[in-house]
């Protein structure tokens, strides 16, 4: 029972983490269906979090106020709240959602892939990461950070033939005005890089949300309602930039119908959910590690993607997410070396108990305990392969 209880304790975040790129994939397949029918993606936002704020805050006022678990409210963290609200639910997702429809899901979910890389830039600038570049795993990181950049770029700059992939054969797809309303016309080239660079800028703020929110996670412990506040800010800022650019009043109408469905879903599963759960994730491992699971929700998209809306997949997105994912996965398996190291110079300098020279109890530390560093090394060795949840 011990074991099981501490293999679930490990596998939680990688479980969180699966769950919630299954999640984006529903959300970037009904988004591309919305806004393909011509849905403003200014309103969209505002709606989303619309709802995640209605889904999340009653659990945050029952949950967070009776145990005196929210910490004072500050300015610094009032404004920390505001930039995060301001990177999420403003900036990121409207750039991403005009990204996602000049280009695709499937485009856009595999350009999404960048994030792990720049969020390990960003935290190295802000010293959440240390670079030994004599150490094999620094090098493997900043490897797969490059590797993860030229990726996208070749998915930006070259487009490349149609590609004919299993599941899609024999399913035809749609023409003329069936097309606009399911997978959308075939974008142009400027269309194509337009998305691109779009997704990209999306991908930054994401990336810069992820750092910041693990900085203010330290200070506002409170996930519930730092989720709460951060949905609801980001609703008013939304609010703010729809009035700008939108000045038709008609835009804001919404039905019964796939709207609403795109809305809802968005904000309860990818925002109200997706954010705090995202949190927890980040607050137990760090940004990178909470940020490694994009190429899933990719495949996820893929699939997806061809059955509902018959979307076409060029043979540039296929070559540039596997560069992506090369890349990706070398700056993964850099991070998850340097966290067997960390765990096992923890152990080593832990103090052990031993007999002094009249028979009494005396604490040494391990190393000294040790004898010598081959002894240290060794045990070192043998309990850094058990660290591999935390990665």
């Amino acid at each position: 029972m011990a074991f099981c209880g501490g293999f679930m304790d490990k596998a939680k975040p990688y479980i969180a983490m699966i769950s919630l790129q299954f999640g984006y994939a529903g959300m970037n397949v009904l988004t591309k269906v919305s806004l393909n029918g011509g849905m403003s993606h200014y309103v969209l936002v505002v709606y989303r979090h619309a709802f995640a704020t209605l889904a999340i805050a009653p659990f945050a006022l029952f949950l967070e106020s009776g145990r005196k678990v929210r910490p004072k409210m500050t300015w610094s963290i009032f404004f920390q709240i505001f930039v995060l609200a301001l990177l999420g639910p403003v900036i990121d997702q409207n750039f991403y959602y005009v990204g996602l429809k000049y280009t695709g899901p499937t485009f856009a979910c595999a350009m999404s892939n960048i994030l792990p890389a720049m969020t390990f830039v960003m935290a190295v600038i802000f010293r959440m990461e240390k670079i030994e570049l004599k150490k094999v795993r620094c090098q493997a990181k900043i490897f797969g950070t490059v590797v993860t950049v030229a990726g996208a770029m070749l998915m930006t700059l070259y487009k490349g033939p149609l590609m004919h992939l299993p599941w899609t054969n024999g399913h035809a797809q749609p023409s003329g005005g069936e097309a606009s309303g399911a997978a959308g016309v075939d974008p142009t080239a400027r269309e194509w890089f337009l998305g691109s660079l779009f997704i990209i800028i999306a991908t930054l703020a994401w990336a810069s949300l992820f750092i910041l929110q693990t900085h203010t996670i330290r200070k506002y412990t409170a996930q519930l309602s730092l989720t709460t506040l951060i949905c609801f800010i980001g609703t008013i800022q939304a609010i703010a930039v729809t009035f700008v650019m939108e000045r038709r009043v008609s835009v804001w109408t919404i039905g019964f119908d796939m709207n609403l469905l795109a809305a809802a879903y968005a904000g309860i599963v990818t925002s109200s959910i997706a954010y705090y759960v995202q949190g927890l994730v980040i607050q137990k491992t760090g940004p990178v590690f909470a940020s490694a699971f994009s190429p899933l929700m990719m495949i996820i998209v893929a699939v997806m993607g061809s059955f509902i809306l018959s979307e076409k997949i060029y043979l540039g997105a296929v070559l540039g997410a596997v560069v992506i994912v090369v890349g990706l996965y070398a700056v993964l398996w850099g991070k998850h070396k340097e966290k067997q190291e960390q765990e096992a110079d923890a152990k080593a300098a832990l103090p052990v108990a031993s007999k002094g020279p009249d028979g009494a109890s005396v604490l040494q530390g391990a190393a000294t305990a040790a004898g010598d560093d081959d002894g240290m090394r060794s045990a070192s060795n043998g309990r850094g392969a058990g660290s591999a949840s935390a990665v």
